[in-house]
Protein backbone atom coordinates (compact mmCIF):
# COMPACT_ATOMS: atom_id res chain seq x y z
CA UNK A 1 0.00 0.00 0.00
CA UNK A 2 0.96 3.25 -1.01
CA UNK A 3 1.66 5.81 2.09
CA UNK A 4 -0.24 8.68 2.39
CA UNK A 5 2.11 11.06 3.85
CA UNK A 6 4.79 10.11 1.23
CA UNK A 7 1.87 10.91 -1.84
CA UNK A 8 0.82 14.32 -0.23
CA UNK A 9 4.57 15.07 0.18
CA UNK A 10 5.11 14.48 -3.86
CA UNK A 11 1.86 16.46 -4.35
CA UNK A 12 3.25 19.21 -2.52
CA UNK A 13 6.62 19.13 -4.12
CA UNK A 14 4.91 18.46 -7.79
CA UNK A 15 2.98 21.75 -7.06
CA UNK A 16 5.42 23.59 -5.35
CA UNK A 17 7.55 23.13 -8.86
CA UNK A 18 4.63 24.02 -11.13
CA UNK A 19 3.78 27.32 -9.29
CA UNK A 20 7.99 28.33 -9.77
CA UNK A 21 7.81 27.25 -13.57
CA UNK A 22 4.70 29.91 -13.53
CA UNK A 23 6.05 32.74 -12.02
CA UNK A 24 9.53 32.16 -14.03
CA UNK A 25 6.97 32.39 -17.19
CA UNK A 26 4.59 35.92 -16.06
CA UNK A 27 7.82 37.50 -14.57
CA UNK A 28 9.72 36.96 -17.93
CA UNK A 29 6.23 38.28 -19.71
CA UNK A 30 6.17 41.12 -17.27
CA UNK A 31 10.01 42.35 -17.53
CA UNK A 32 10.33 41.58 -21.83
CA UNK A 33 6.79 44.14 -21.91
CA UNK A 34 4.69 41.61 -22.65
CA UNK A 35 2.25 42.60 -20.01
CA UNK A 36 2.64 46.42 -19.64
CA UNK A 37 2.60 48.26 -16.31
CA UNK A 38 -0.80 48.98 -14.94
CA UNK A 39 -2.53 46.20 -17.03
CA UNK A 40 -4.77 43.71 -15.41
CA UNK A 41 -3.39 40.33 -15.19
CA UNK A 42 -5.94 37.88 -16.87
CA UNK A 43 -5.68 34.44 -14.54
CA UNK A 44 -7.57 32.70 -17.32
CA UNK A 45 -5.58 33.61 -20.14
CA UNK A 46 -2.46 32.89 -18.30
CA UNK A 47 -2.96 29.68 -17.05
CA UNK A 48 -4.82 28.52 -20.73
CA UNK A 49 -1.39 29.43 -22.18
CA UNK A 50 0.56 27.69 -19.80
CA UNK A 51 -1.40 24.50 -20.18
CA UNK A 52 -2.15 24.46 -16.09
CA UNK A 53 -4.83 25.22 -13.92
CA UNK A 54 -5.36 28.61 -12.33
CA UNK A 55 -4.12 28.16 -8.81
CA UNK A 56 -0.55 27.73 -9.67
CA UNK A 57 -1.00 31.13 -11.45
CA UNK A 58 -2.31 32.72 -8.05
CA UNK A 59 -0.09 31.20 -6.10
CA UNK A 60 2.76 32.34 -8.50
CA UNK A 61 0.81 35.92 -8.16
CA UNK A 62 1.43 36.02 -4.44
CA UNK A 63 5.18 35.62 -5.01
CA UNK A 64 5.36 37.72 -7.53
CA UNK A 65 3.70 40.04 -5.48
CA UNK A 66 6.18 40.12 -2.40
CA UNK A 67 8.91 40.82 -5.18
CA UNK A 68 6.88 43.58 -6.75
CA UNK A 69 6.18 43.10 -9.55
CA UNK A 70 2.67 43.21 -9.48
CA UNK A 71 0.06 44.44 -6.73
CA UNK A 72 -3.27 42.76 -5.80
CA UNK A 73 -6.33 44.98 -5.65
CA UNK A 74 -9.04 42.78 -3.70
CA UNK A 75 -12.27 42.10 -5.69
CA UNK A 76 -10.69 43.19 -8.79
CA UNK A 77 -7.28 41.23 -9.75
CA UNK A 78 -3.90 41.61 -10.06
CA UNK A 79 -1.97 44.36 -11.83
CA UNK A 80 1.11 44.86 -12.69
CA UNK A 81 3.29 47.19 -10.99
CA UNK A 82 3.66 50.72 -12.43
CA UNK A 83 6.88 52.91 -11.99
CA UNK A 84 6.71 55.53 -9.98
CA UNK A 85 9.34 58.34 -9.20
CA UNK A 86 9.22 57.59 -5.51
CA UNK A 87 9.57 54.09 -5.97
CA UNK A 88 12.54 54.07 -8.51
CA UNK A 89 14.33 56.59 -6.11
CA UNK A 90 14.19 54.20 -2.82
CA UNK A 91 15.54 51.05 -4.95
CA UNK A 92 18.13 53.33 -6.21
CA UNK A 93 18.75 54.29 -3.28
CA UNK A 94 19.06 50.82 -1.43
CA UNK A 95 20.86 49.31 -4.21
CA UNK A 96 23.45 51.84 -3.97
CA UNK A 97 24.33 51.06 -0.29
CA UNK A 98 24.07 47.28 -1.56
CA UNK A 99 26.16 47.56 -3.97
CA UNK A 100 28.99 49.69 -2.53
CA UNK A 101 28.80 47.14 0.89
CA UNK A 102 29.34 44.47 -1.38
CA UNK A 103 32.96 46.30 -3.38
CA UNK A 104 34.36 47.42 0.32
CA UNK A 105 33.93 44.13 1.35
CA UNK A 106 35.26 42.33 -1.70
CA UNK A 107 38.50 44.83 -2.38
CA UNK A 108 40.78 43.03 0.57
CA UNK A 109 39.69 39.63 -1.31
CA UNK A 110 40.15 39.94 -4.93
CA UNK A 111 41.87 37.95 -6.59
CA UNK A 112 43.33 37.14 -9.48
CA UNK A 113 40.85 35.34 -11.42
CA UNK A 114 38.32 37.37 -10.19
CA UNK A 115 39.75 40.48 -11.73
CA UNK A 116 39.68 38.72 -15.19
CA UNK A 117 36.27 37.92 -14.97
CA UNK A 118 35.36 41.78 -14.18
CA UNK A 119 37.54 42.81 -16.87
CA UNK A 120 35.85 40.54 -19.23
CA UNK A 121 32.27 41.79 -18.20
CA UNK A 122 33.56 45.35 -18.62
CA UNK A 123 34.51 44.47 -22.86
CA UNK A 124 31.92 42.41 -23.28
CA UNK A 125 29.90 45.81 -22.05
CA UNK A 126 31.85 48.20 -24.04
CA UNK A 127 31.44 46.04 -26.96
CA UNK A 128 27.50 45.86 -26.22
CA UNK A 129 27.48 49.45 -25.45
CA UNK A 130 28.95 50.90 -28.46
CA UNK A 131 26.46 48.65 -31.33
CA UNK A 132 24.31 50.48 -28.77
CA UNK A 133 22.74 47.07 -27.89
CA UNK A 134 20.69 47.43 -24.61
CA UNK A 135 19.58 43.96 -24.11
CA UNK A 136 23.12 42.63 -24.13
CA UNK A 137 24.74 45.17 -22.29
CA UNK A 138 22.10 44.69 -19.67
CA UNK A 139 22.19 41.04 -18.96
CA UNK A 140 26.11 40.84 -18.94
CA UNK A 141 25.67 44.41 -16.21
CA UNK A 142 23.50 42.44 -14.36
CA UNK A 143 25.69 39.88 -14.12
CA UNK A 144 29.07 42.15 -13.21
CA UNK A 145 27.19 43.41 -10.12
CA UNK A 146 25.87 39.38 -9.02
CA UNK A 147 29.41 38.39 -9.45
CA UNK A 148 30.87 41.41 -7.37
CA UNK A 149 27.66 40.77 -4.60
CA UNK A 150 28.31 37.13 -4.81
CA UNK A 151 32.22 37.04 -4.21
CA UNK A 152 32.01 38.64 -1.58
CA UNK A 153 30.46 35.64 0.01
CA UNK A 154 27.85 36.93 2.36
CA UNK A 155 25.75 35.00 1.85
CA UNK A 156 22.77 37.48 3.86
CA UNK A 157 24.17 40.36 1.39
CA UNK A 158 23.57 38.05 -1.71
CA UNK A 159 20.02 37.25 -0.67
CA UNK A 160 18.83 40.65 0.57
CA UNK A 161 19.99 42.21 -2.80
CA UNK A 162 18.57 39.99 -5.29
CA UNK A 163 15.45 40.39 -3.60
CA UNK A 164 15.96 44.04 -5.01
CA UNK A 165 17.06 43.67 -8.30
CA UNK A 166 14.37 42.20 -10.39
CA UNK A 167 12.03 45.64 -8.97
CA UNK A 168 15.50 46.96 -10.08
CA UNK A 169 15.16 45.75 -13.68
CA UNK A 170 11.45 46.54 -14.07
CA UNK A 171 12.52 50.15 -14.27
CA UNK A 172 14.91 49.45 -17.04
CA UNK A 173 12.72 47.59 -19.51
CA UNK A 174 10.28 50.01 -20.35
CA UNK A 175 12.97 52.03 -22.48
CA UNK A 176 14.02 54.49 -19.13
CA UNK A 177 18.00 54.08 -19.97
CA UNK A 178 18.63 55.65 -23.35
CA UNK A 179 21.52 54.13 -25.36
CA UNK A 180 23.14 57.13 -24.76
CA UNK A 181 24.15 56.12 -21.81
CA UNK A 182 25.68 53.01 -21.94
CA UNK A 183 29.00 54.25 -22.27
CA UNK A 184 28.91 56.75 -19.44
CA UNK A 185 27.55 53.91 -17.34
CA UNK A 186 30.43 51.32 -18.34
CA UNK A 187 33.00 53.89 -17.80
CA UNK A 188 31.73 53.78 -14.02
CA UNK A 189 32.14 50.47 -14.29
CA UNK A 190 35.68 50.35 -15.09
CA UNK A 191 36.17 52.40 -12.20
CA UNK A 192 34.90 50.36 -9.58
CA UNK A 193 37.32 47.42 -11.07
CA UNK A 194 40.44 49.70 -11.29
CA UNK A 195 39.47 51.01 -7.33
CA UNK A 196 38.79 47.07 -6.64
CA UNK A 197 42.28 45.74 -8.05
CA UNK A 198 44.04 48.49 -6.34
CA UNK A 199 42.63 46.77 -3.46
CA UNK A 200 41.42 50.47 -2.00
CA UNK A 201 38.14 49.28 0.41
CA UNK A 202 37.35 53.34 0.17
CA UNK A 203 37.40 54.13 -3.04
CA UNK A 204 35.36 50.76 -4.38
CA UNK A 205 32.60 51.76 -1.84
CA UNK A 206 32.73 55.49 -3.49
CA UNK A 207 33.02 54.74 -6.73
CA UNK A 208 29.98 51.90 -6.56
CA UNK A 209 27.85 54.13 -4.44
CA UNK A 210 28.74 56.90 -7.09
CA UNK A 211 27.92 54.34 -10.08
CA UNK A 212 24.10 53.15 -9.12
CA UNK A 213 23.88 57.42 -8.03
CA UNK A 214 24.81 58.61 -11.21
CA UNK A 215 22.51 55.67 -12.67
CA UNK A 216 19.42 57.25 -10.26
CA UNK A 217 20.14 60.53 -12.02
CA UNK A 218 19.63 59.07 -15.34
CA UNK A 219 16.55 57.26 -14.13
CA UNK A 220 14.92 60.22 -13.11
CA UNK A 221 15.39 62.13 -16.14
CA UNK A 222 14.17 59.61 -18.27
CA UNK A 223 11.06 59.03 -16.07
CA UNK A 224 10.65 63.07 -16.01
CA UNK A 225 10.67 63.01 -19.60
CA UNK A 226 8.03 60.17 -20.26
CA UNK A 227 5.82 62.72 -17.95
CA UNK A 228 6.37 65.36 -20.29
CA UNK A 229 5.66 62.95 -23.03
CA UNK A 230 2.61 61.74 -21.50
CA UNK A 231 1.49 64.94 -20.60
CA UNK A 232 2.00 66.27 -24.07
CA UNK A 233 0.09 63.54 -25.63
CA UNK A 234 -3.17 63.90 -23.14
CA UNK A 235 -3.59 67.76 -23.89
CA UNK A 236 -3.07 67.08 -27.66
CA UNK A 237 -5.50 64.02 -27.45
CA UNK A 238 -7.88 66.92 -25.12
CA UNK A 239 -7.56 69.24 -28.35
CA UNK A 240 -8.74 66.40 -30.84
CA UNK A 241 -11.16 66.25 -28.57
CA UNK A 242 -12.50 69.76 -28.52
CA UNK A 243 -12.10 69.43 -32.34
Amino acid sequence: MENPSSTVSLADFRAHTLTGVVQHEIERMILSGELKPGQRLNEKAVADKLGVSRGPVREACRALAELGLVYLIPQRGVFIQRVTRDDAAEVYDLRAGLTALAASLLAPALTASMEKQLDGYVDEMQEAAEKGDFSRFDHVNQEFHDFIVRSTGNSRLLKVYRAFVKEFHLFRVHGLVQSGALLESNEEHRQIVNALKARNVDLSYETSFRHVSKGKERMLQALDRMANTDADVDEHQVGADVD
